[in-house]
């Protein structure tokens, strides 16, 4: 269970929005960027990607077996142990080895087209694989947002309960002495009663905030700093929609996956072509001695006397063949028409999702847009509300120490000017957010477009596509594969620890 840290004395928020630069935060304290790099290094979604398409890699080497030479060998060992009836000249066993090699010279296309739609669904999986770094890095981007957020909404609820606190116990004195009656009291009881509530109800949401940061970077937040100014923000929706449908990794990998369609088609269709291929292959058998030839005589024109003379039996046989194969199929029930029929429409309906996929991102962009253009008029509003809440605060607070407004009038003041600050805390994280949410939708938030600074070169799929596609020999196994993700069971659980920072946040200024 959190502990509430419920001091007394004036309060500032742990979270400042002041878009100082990322790059030049102090290396004691957890960045935007350093988070983002431990998740790049660290996130299992990110790793299990990675892995999953490095899978996607092998249907390349995979297709290309299809067309390659194939070579079998084989041997056998027989012993006959019963023959009825009995054989003329049977071995009594045998020992047999063969080799055969064929090579596919023509198959209707079928191995060519599947190669091309397995290349085109690599660039597919890479493509997804930064669109789900993009979606991690997103949710990084919130999830440190919220955590902030979160702060700063704990710190002007404990704030708020400080000076509740206060003003219940000047109540209640000034009600001692006749200045004030029992509903002043109850007024404000009341209040700071509303306020411990609230207070509570951020703490939890704080330690889910923190919670959720480590369940994505794999770390417990510590003293996070304000985030950096967002690097590539188009000047108008139109440029960032015309970026998007250009960059955007989602709609590429449809793009790739309704190429590959296209190749499946040639692929149904080729089962009714003909198919040619040479072969060759060569047997060797042993009768180990076996083989009895004394059932026969042969005589020997050659002695004055003729006898019987035993003849002599090959124990051994070898034989090499070589020979070329055409395949015509002249009807398979209807099944090639059917399977050239079905690709069609499958590449129909992979046709229709790239349009489809084309509207969410151009609706995602336009609604990040609109989003981040409502929170910066948000954050204007605010302020302006903050600056007029802290004066009418003033102004109400010193009129009702000469009599002329109530309690409640203060109360509501003070309740007005928690609203507008958290109104400006949410504001900014809101914009933030929408802000990185903008440059995803757009492909401009992964890790080449942040620079981050992680151990080696940032992970590039195509070298291990470009290591395994031309591979061909049988034992080339890559090592027994290990878990790379560290687990977050022996992080501590989420405690409320509130330091000093910036007022700036939430725009409150020194009393």
């Amino acid at each position: 269970m959190a502990v509430l840290n419920m001091a007394g004395g004036k309060r500032r928020l742990l979270a400042g929005a002041a878009l100082a630069s990322l790059w030049s935060t102090p290396a004691h304290a957890d960045t935007l960027r350093e988070a983002l790099a431990e998740a790049y290094i660290n996130n299992p979604t990110l790793l299990s990607a990675r892995a999953q398409q490095r899978a996607v890699d092998e249907n390349v080497p995979i297709e290309k077996a299809a067309g390659r030479p194939s070579v079998t060998a084989d041997a056998q060992y027989i012993e006959f142990v019963q023959d009825k009836p009995a054989r003329v000249n049977g071995p009594d066993r045998t020992l047999g080895a063969g080799i055969d090699l064929g090579v596919p010279v023509y198959s209707g296309g079928a191995v060519k087209n599947s190669v091309r739609a397995a290349e085109e669904r690599v660039q597919a999986g890479q493509a997804d694989l930064r669109g789900t770094e993009s979606a991690i890095f997103s949710r990084v981007v919130a999830a440190y947002m919220d955590v902030l957020r979160f702060e700063a909404i704990y710190e002007l609820s404990a704030n708020q309960v400080d000076v509740l606190g206060v003003n219940l116990q000047a109540t209640s004195d000034r009600f001692e002495i006749g200045i004030l009656t029992r509903t002043d009291v109850a007024q404000s009881q009341a209040r700071l009663a509303l306020a411990q509530s609230d207070l509570r109800a951020a703490a939890a949401n704080l330690i889910a905030a923190r919670e959720t940061y480590v369940q994505l970077v794999g770390e417990a937040p510590q003293d996070l700093q304000p985030p950096p100014p967002l690097p590539n923000l188009p000047d108008s929706v139109g440029v960032a929609v015309a970026t998007a449908l250009e960059n955007n990794p989602d709609l590429i990998a449809e793009r790739e996956r309704a190429q590959a369609a296209g190749y499946d088609i040639e692929v149904a269709g080729a089962s009714r072509l003909p198919r040619v291929s040479v072969f060759t292959g060569g047997s060797y058998a042993n009768y180990l001695g076996s083989l009895d030839g004394s059932t026969g005589v042969i005589l020997d024109p050659t002695d004055p006397v003729p006898s019987p003379v035993q003849p002599t039996i090959g124990q051994t046989t070898t034989s090499v063949q070589v020979g070329v194969q055409l395949s015509l199929p002249l009807f398979q029930g209807g099944r090639p028409a059917a399977l050239r029929r079905q690709a069609q429409q499958r590449a129909l309906s992979q046709y229709e999702f790239v349009t489809a996929v084309e509207r969410d991102v151009i609706a995602q962009v336009r609604s990040a847009w609109a989003n981040l253009a409502a929170a910066n008029a948000i954050i204007e509003s605010s302020q302006e509300a903050i600056a007029a809440a802290e004066l009418s605060l003033e102004g109400v607070r010193a009129e009702n120490s000469i009599g002329n407004r109530t309690i409640l009038d203060v109360l509501n003041a003070e309740q007005e000017l928690l609203v507008a600050r958290v109104d400006l805390v949410t504001a900014r994280r809101n914009a933030y957010v929408a802000g990185f949410t903008l440059l995803a939708a757009m492909g401009l938030a992964e890790a080449r477009d942040l620079s981050l600074d992680v151990t080696g070169p940032l992970y590039d799929p195509t070298i291990n596509y470009e290591r395994v596609r031309g591979k061909f020999f049988d034992f080339d196994d890559d090592p027994a594969p290990v878990p790379q993700a560290s687990r977050t069971v022996d992080v501590p659980p989420a405690d409320i620890l509130i330091g000093p920072v910036d007022d700036e946040f939430y725009g409150a200024n020194d009393e």
